[in-house]
């Protein structure tokens, strides 16, 4: 890649709820840019995004993920198997994918002289010793989807050294969708979760004790991470930096999931004139983080990569309720 050359940027995990928001903000901010998308797909099923076709490749299979990534300046990392309870259930399929896989995607980087961006979850830390939440705290993970996450931090962190330049995000809990043409793209996240009910005029189900408290990120500030990070790895990668940078992607919301609860049903009542309850239920999770604050410094970010995030859950959920 010269000065002159644009870039080639792979994604993986491409037709998901994040890639596919990823290649629409790539695609609007670096329309010269080249790019390359990868899927098994496992959830996400989308074929195309933005003119953009999307192979199915499985991160598992290091030779086709190795001649599929071939040309590429810069790797997103986004295929996993992201939910608590998905890694819970298939913990052979987590690890195979979660660990295995991006350890594909680090050597091939590592071989190469690639760039690599790669997200975990807030989850490696398990119950925070104190706030505000950085990189830096220690990893105490309370699930099998955190503890693959931490082993992929680890590999990534070794591979990395003196081969090739890094971003590790440690992003917090997502909500939000998008649009692919004309198709809304969401996930089961709690929030998101809570809007459907709602609309359904369903009783909204709080796990206890409900004062459990999680920092929120909308999938679009997300995507537009990537988006920085993609752009400061090319000059990384033009100066010959190497090694792992870590980052924390997170919002200055941290409710608890009985707030974002009453926020979804006040809402839905103001905008939809929906009158919905809300129920505690047993808590079906034994490794769940249960803190009542969740405050992110996300000050490197910021100052590095230029990146804050700028929607807010209100917002986003009275637009919702007003679209529907």
């Amino acid at each position: 890649m010269s000065d002159a050359t644009p870039p080639t940027i792979a994604i993986t995990g491409a037709g998901g709820y994040i890639g596919s928001c990823v290649i629409e903000h790539l695609r609007e901010a670096h329309p010269d840019w080249e790019l390359t998308a990868l899927d098994n797909f496992y959830v996400g099923d989308l074929r195309a995004v933005e003119g953009v076709a999307i192979d199915h490749v499985d991160v598992r299979d290091r030779d086709r993920l190795e001649a599929a990534l071939d040309g590429a300046d810069i790797v997103l990392h986004l295929a996993a198997i992201s939910g608590v309870d998905d890694c819970a259930t298939n913990p052979d399929l987590a690890f195979e994918v979660n660990v295995q896989g991006t350890e594909n995607v680090a050597w091939f980087c590592r071989k190469h002289g690639v760039g690599l961006v790669f997200p975990y979850s807030m989850g490696v830390i398990g119950d925070p010793e104190d706030f505000p939440i950085t990189v830096d705290h220690p990893r105490h993970p309370l699930n099998w989807y955190g503890r693959t996450k931490l082993l992929s931090e680890r590999t990534i962190e070794t591979m990395a050294e003196g081969a090739f330049p890094a971003h590790l995000f440690m992003k917090s809990n997502l909500y939000g969708d998008h649009t692919v043409d004309g198709r809304r793209v969401s996930k089961g996240t709690v929030t998101n979760f809570f809007l459907d009910r709602a609309l359904a005029g369903e009783t909204l189900t709080v796990y206890e004790p409900g004062t459990q408290s999680r920092n929120y990120l909308h999938v679009e500030d997300v995507a537009s991470a990537y988006v920085a990070s993609a752009e400061r790895m090319v000059e990384g990668l033009a100066a010959g930096e190497t090694g792992a940078r870590r980052y924390e992607l997170a919002s200055d919301e941290d409710p608890s999931v009985h707030e974002v609860a009453e926020l979804v049903a006040r809402v839905a009542r103001e905008e939809r004139g929906i009158e919905v309850d809300i129920e505690l239920v047993e808590n079906p999770r034994a490794g769940e983080t249960m803190v009542e604050s969740f405050a992110v410094d996300t000050t490197r970010a910021r100052e590095e990569l230029g990146w804050e995030a700028e929607h807010s859950l209100e917002a986003t959920i009275r637009e919702r309720l007003r679209q529907e």
